[in-house]
Parts: C-alpha cells; sequence; structure tokens
C-alpha cells in the first residue's frame, strides 16, 4: 500500500547487501537525458561499490516505461506532476538504504571516480561533502549564458571544512545528520535553506572542488527566462512565509533594483575565476534578460507568494 509520501513503500529482500551509495535523482525533464544521467552513474559503481539509484519521477508513465525496460537496476518512485524538486528529494532520502546518500539532478553527468571520491570524504569524518559544477551544455550560446547564471556562485568554489554553502545537485550526506531535516524538504525548503539549519546546529558543511560533476542542460531563450522567474518565485515565496508584511512590501519594491547588482556580480564572479571569459561578452545581452527575469520572480514571490512555481522548477 502506499506510504504517507503517495509512493509505495519499497520492499527489500531479508538477504539483499545494503548499498554503498544512495543516489536521489529527481527525474523532472524527460527520458533522453535521464537515461544519460544513470549511464554516468552506472559507470562510477567502481571498485566494489553498491550504488542504489533512486529517481524520483514526475514526468509521467511514458517515462516510466521506459526506464523499466532501460533502466531495470534503478528504483523508480512514481510521484505526481505537482510534486517540487526538495519534495522529491524528501522523498528520495526515506526510500533510500545507504548510510551515505547523495544527490544529483537529471541533467548532471558524474565521472567515473565520483562514488568513491564521496565516499572517501565521508570516511575521513565529514558528515557533508559538496564538489563542483562544470558545464557541459555548450552547443549554444543561450546554453552558456544560462549557465553562468545559474552556476556563477560555483566558479570559484571554497575548498574546507567550514563553508557557508554547498551545491544542491552535487553533495552527499552522512545518513544519520541529514534524517533530522528532511522535513525541511517536505516544506519546499532549498539546500541553502536545509543546509543552514545543519550548519546552525553545529554540522560542518565541506567543499570539494576536486569531486566535479558535470552540467549538460539545453534550452530555448525563453525556457530560460521562463524557468529563472519560477525559481526566483519559489524562493522568495517560501522566504515570505517566514516575513512580516512590511519586509514583504520592501523585499518585493527592492527587487526591482536587483538586475545590474546581480548582472555585475557574474561579471566579477567569471573575471576573478579566469574561466568562460571569452563567452562573457557575447552573453552579456542574454545574461541582462535572465538577471531580469530573476528580479521579476523575486518581486512577485514576495508580493504574491509562489503560487504554482515550486510545481514547475525544472
Amino acid at each position: 500500500r502506499p506510504g504517507t509520501d503517495g509512493v509505495a513503500p519499497v520492499t527489500q529482500t531479508p538477504s539483499a547487501p545494503l548499498p554503498d551509495l544512495s543516489v536521489i535523482v529527481p527525474a523532472v525533464n524527460g527520458i533522453e537525458i535521464l537515461l544519460e544521467c544513470i549511464e554516468a552513474l552506472r559507470q562510477a559503481a567502481t571498485g566494489g561499490i553498491r550504488l542504489e539509484i533512486l529517481v524520483v519521477e514526475r514526468c509521467g508513465e511514458t517515462v516510466r516505461r521506459h526506464l523499466a525496460v532501460q533502466a531495470p537496476d534503478a528504483l523508480v518512485l512514481p510521484v505526481s506532476p505537482a510534486t517540487s524538486i526538495p519534495r522529491m528529494r524528501a522523498i528520495g532520502f526515506r526510500h533510500a538504504r545507504a548510510a551515505a546518500v547523495a544527490v544529483i539532478e537529471d541533467h548532471v553527468l558524474v565521472p567515473a571516480d565520483w562514488a568513491h571520491k564521496l565516499l572517501a570524504s565521508l570516511h575521513s569524518g565529514a558528515d557533508v561533502v559538496g564538489g563542483s559544477i562544470h558545464n557541459e551544455a555548450t552547443t549554444t550560446l543561450v546554453d552558456r549564458a544560462a549557465f553562468l547564471c545559474e552556476y556563477s556562485h560555483l566558479l570559484m568554489p571554497a575548498a574546507g571544512t567550514a563553508v557557508h554553502s554547498l551545491p544542491g545537485n552535487n553533495v552527499v550526506y552522512r545518513r544519520a545528520c541529514a534524517d533530522p531535516y528532511v522535513t525541511l524538504l517536505d516544506e519546499g525548503r532549498w539546500e541553502d535553506q536545509f543546509h543552514q539549519a545543519m550548519r546552525r546546529d553545529g554540522i560542518a558543511l565541506t567543499s570539494r572542488p576536486d569531486i566535479v560533476v558535470r552540467h549538460k542542460m539545453h534550452y530555448s531563450m525563453m525556457e530560460y527566462l521562463s524557468q529563472r522567474f519560477l525559481y526566483s518565485r519559489a524562493l522568495a515565496g517560501m522566504k515570505r512565509a517566514d516575513m512580516p508584511m512590511a519586509e514583504r512590501a520592501l523585499r518585493a519594491v527592492g527587487s526591482f533594483a536587483l538586475p545590474p547588482i546581480l548582472l555585475a556580480r557574474i561579471i566579477r564572479r567569471v573575471r576573478a575565476s579566469g574561466r568562460h571569459r571569452r563567452e562573457l561578452v557575447p552573453a552579456l545581452p542574454l545574461l541582462a534578460m535572465f538577471v531580469g527575469a530573476w528580479a521579476a520572480g523575486e518581486a512577485v514571490g514576495y508580493a504574491t507568494g509562489a503560487g504554482d512555481a515550486m510545481a514547475r522548477v525544472r
């Protein structure tokens, strides 16, 4: 029978060995990109590492039929199309069996040594470990500009055992440390709030920039404008719930000053990192539009709430 999250609970054979690493993959972008992600994960199951792939899938029956044939080794957890990505992560945590649980996304490709490096970091004493994101989507200028807009803050990730933030799609948790905070994901909280709650309770976040995954997501211009707006609205709408009315209004109005600030921040990060400099100048017109959508999403989110944005972010 279904569990409390609407997903049938997993029945395991008592003699089945526990995996070394459970990997949660929220599937929101269709079958082609998902199968490429799963194949990369299979290649990372090296050196005897037992990998459990949990695909939390909201795209529908057609994708699930393909998975049954082409990825029978993955555990597919079907959810409603309206399920948000944070909620999908929470469902994955509740079905994962390993003591180490990693989270990526369906547009992420991991290298062959990825699982080994994550587990080695936990074995060395870390509780939460994040890596870095490199761009594999370089076909069009839109793809390159979208990456800079989305990931400029990760172009120069700090290395260390007490960093302030980690990516949400290249990270591993010691299960015992993450479990008490999974309810935040149920509430729709993104990785920043998830990780901040851990930090407040004394759990250190460890950054390993050498643990690299590749982002491979293709967009049209309108698709990325829409996604940037929806994500910003969803995030601002979630923050809005914890704010008094006056602060909501102030932040909504203040959002209109964001585009030049956000654009300057991206430019500064690209220059400082020494990466993607050749792409920066031709990408500037697109980046200007993207940060405009970003600011508009924040304004609407603070003013009126998230609406259905959470379920439409991918």
